[in-house]
């Protein structure tokens, strides 16, 4: 179940509907996928963005190697 999202949707989705929850709840499925190892004061795992100007790459590991980094995540909509 630790699949990303796109996967884990494209399984639901060939899945029959009435079937899924009556076998295993939705919600208790993603959070299971979701769950994630992480635990309390583990650092975060290195992940690679695009810039905004679309001129190259960054790594979490090449800013966290000069200077804390604060990462937050949200939904503007």
């Amino acid at each position: 179940m630790r699949r990303p999202p796109e996967q884990f949707g494209r399984t639901m989705a060939r899945m029959p509907a009435p079937a899924v929850f009556l076998l295993a709840p939705f919600e208790t499925l993603w959070s299971a996928a979701r769950g994630g190892s992480l635990g309390i004061g583990d650092g975060a795992p290195d992940f690679e963005l695009e810039k905004l100007d679309k001129s190259g790459q960054m790594r979490l590991s090449e800013l966290t190697s000069r200077q804390p980094v604060a990462l937050i995540f949200g939904s503007y909509t």
